[in-house]
């Protein structure tokens, strides 16, 4: 990619969704392959990709696919097969997290660094450019002096700077999550997290007091960065990453047609910048991030710390207000709208908190409309008695829109390829030749004897209407010109091939002149890793990525967490949130605080879910929590998949006798 040029970056669980995807406007698709994508159940068949493939690059889109699990050492060879595999079928790039595979016989195929890699500084950015990765996600929790430091440290004709703008957000610093594994043996490296950071949790300080009772303590809002593009621009970012390889089809067209606005008229603006493929696109509905499931949004730490980042009263979509309850029956809840033109539908979700705070759902079997202007009678689709706290005056949100749902079932929009057609005589007949916004022409010859109109005010007027009916192409008209002696009819019997043939040749044409994207080339020789030690946190479980950081002077390595060689209290999860500082109990916001400064300590917490007990530790000078615990008996007598033993001390140097 180009360093003028913005991509914007849509998730596929599978192949259709990709299509639908570019055709909503996304510069590129990542999607996992059959293995190796760090999403269970979020799997595709090669033959799959290579159809979006095909798809993709028609609008000189790119697709990437994920192998962004960590590897064990009997992985390595079929995670190699599969890559030159995925390069066969055309794919553009691979994102990658581990680096045993930068020691393997790989195809000249672009190689990506995954969120995973763990990328907040300007050393681990620049290594990561200089050992031949072409576009680094870096991690959400990154600020805009950050980024713009990132940028100034790694060259923009080499490296691409990507960050993700939308969507779930992990709390830990990818690659740094071990509760799943040490809890339940399922590795989040590996693409199996159970998502602990979900669950409520009592939270205790270090006297034992309850500071808080069933919080999702650890469960942030969506990640929205609406707002902030412009400014991300600014900083260095060009490649605008929408999270969800999990999510439906109906979220990635809404949420893929929205930044896609954003970014039209973002270039509309800033004539120095491109978008990175082409066409324009159109949209049936008006995008709108608040119709698909959110957690309600937050833009989490682009613009410093902020109060309010957490999801702590549940971890469910809380919908939007549409109204309150005015009465309850035996069968049936009586609402009204908040605003009168309010329609709701026979299967719409409904939602509210109560007494407690937890949210309660209320799915709609029937809706009926009152006689009362804004009054509506739905009749829940389960029994009234599971409906808590439910009484006149609560507030009631829709997070379930059917409406919404069935818009976007259907078609919702065209993407299309501006091109110039120009139709002339030639002595055999005539020629079409069309050319496209991207420079690209072609032409198709049409062998006839031309026949005078016999109507010839109107004569052109029909050519050219004819000409630029192209139908179920991916061109529209930018113009039509003729280049004729006389107003000549040609019947559509004749037009109509001659159209197709040279629709057809341009096509072609912008095949044959698409380019794969290069591998980058490593720096020789091997540049030093910022560090010379690497701990578990390094996820390192192959033979082949403990070469590769000894070939960049990493003295000792030890094991990834998954190997099991750590069997007491580590840090589990190391994150920017702090419970602290959400609970107004963080000493920086004391300071100064007349009778409360120096009373409020960092001191160690701890959080409860059953039978799980985490403590929570506070590193304030780099304003950190780590998660701190071990790894559960049962899991740890299991075998490993792969136990694997690196030097955890530096290793002696052999003398000459």
């Amino acid at each position: 990619m180009l360093p003028h040029q913005i991509e914007l970056l849509s998730p596929a669980r599978d192949a259709d969704i990709g299509i639908e995807a570019v055709n909503h406007g996304a510069d590129a698709v990542y999607i996992g392959g059959p293995s190796f994508g760090a999403r269970t159940s979020a799997d595709n068949r090669v033959q799959d990709i290579a159809r979006l493939v095909r798809h993709a690059h028609r609008f000189g889109s790119r697709i990437f696919v994920t192998m962004n699990t960590i590897l064990r050492d009997d992985e390595l060879e079929p995670a190699r097969k599969l890559a030159w595999q995925l390069y066969d079928a055309g794919v553009d790039a691979l994102i990658i997290q581990d680096m045993g595979l930068l020691e393997m016989d790989l195809p000249p195929i672009q190689l990506h660094a995954s969120t995973q890699t763990d990328i907040r500084t300007p050393e681990k950015a620049r290594f990561l450019q200089d050992a031949g990765l072409s576009q680094i996600v870096l991690a959400r929790e990154l600020t805009l002096p950050q980024i713009a430091a990132i940028r100034a440290a790694t060259d923009p004709e080499r490296c691409t700077l990507e960050f993700f703008i939308h969507g779930a957000l992990c709390v830990a610093y990818s690659g740094q999550c071990y509760v799943s594994h040490a809890q339940t043996g399922r590795s989040a490296n590996r693409g199996d997290c159970s998502q602990a950071c979900r669950l409520p949790y009592e939270v205790k300080d270090s006297q034992g007091r309850i500071v808080a009772h069933d919080k999702h303590v650890l469960s942030m809002k969506d990640n929205n960065q609406s707002d902030n593009l412009r400014q991300l621009i600014d900083a260095g970012t060009r490649s605008f990453k929408i999270e969800g390889r999990y999510k439906d089809m109906g979220y990635v067209k809404n949420i893929t047609a929205h930044y896609r606005r954003l970014f039209d008229e973002i270039l509309e603006e800033r004539p120095e910048l491109a978008r990175a493929s082409s066409g324009r696109c159109t949209f049936t509905f008006t995008p709108d991030p608040d119709q698909n499931f959110n957690r309600e949004f937050t833009d989490y730490f682009v613009n410093g710390r902020q109060d309010d980042i957490g999801a702590f009263d549940t971890p469910k979509n809380p919908g939007r207000p549409i109204g309150w309850v005015t009465a309850v029956g035996e069968n049936w809840v009586e609402l009204e709208t908040d605003d009168p033109a309010t329609v709701i539908h026979n299967g719409d979700g409904l939602c509210y908190l109560d007494l407690h705070k937890e949210l309660v759902g209320l799915q709609i079997n029937r809706a009926e409309k009152a006689t009362q202007t804004g009054r509506w009678r739905v009749f829940p689709k389960d029994a009234m008695e599971g409906l808590r706290h439910l009484k006149r005056g609560t507030v009631i949100n829709r997070n379930r829109d059917m409406d919404w749902v069935r818009r976007l079932d259907k078609k919702s929009a065209e993407r299309r390829i501006g091109v110039w057609l120009k139709l002339e005589e030639t002595p055999e007949g005539l020629r079409l030749h069309v050319t496209d916004e991207d420079g690209h022409s072609a032409h198709a010859d049409l062998a006839c004897t031309l026949e005078l109109a016999k109507d010839t005010t109107q004569a052109e007027g029909k050519l050219r209407e004819s000409l630029a009916r192209l139908g179920e192409t991916i061109f529209e008209p930018l113009d039509v010109s003729l280049a004729m002696s006389r107003p000549w009819f040609v019947p559509a019997s004749l037009l109509n091939p001659l159209r197709r043939d040279a629709i057809a040749a341009l096509e072609a044409a912008r095949a044959k002149a698409f380019e794969r994207l290069p591998r980058a080339q490593r720096v020789e020789p091997p540049v030093p890793y910022p560090e010379d030690t690497l701990t578990y946190l390094a996820n390192v479980y192959n033979h082949k990525a403990r070469d590769f950081y000894a070939r960049h002077g990493v003295k000792v390595i030890a094991s990834a967490y998954e190997s099991h060689e750590e069997d007491g209290e580590v840090s589990l999860m190391i994150t920017k949130h702090c419970v602290r500082f959400s609970l107004s109990l963080c000493p920086k916001q004391a300071k100064g605080v007349t009778g409360v400064q120096g009373t409020v300590r960092a001191e160690p917490m701890t959080i409860t879910h059953g039978n799980d007990k985490l403590t929570l530790r506070f590193d304030c000078k780099p304003c950190e929590m780590h998660v701190v615990g071990k790894i559960k008996p049962a899991i740890l007598k299991a075998t490993p998949a792969a136990p694997i033993t690196f030097y955890r001390t530096r290793p002696a140097t052999s003398t000459a006798p």
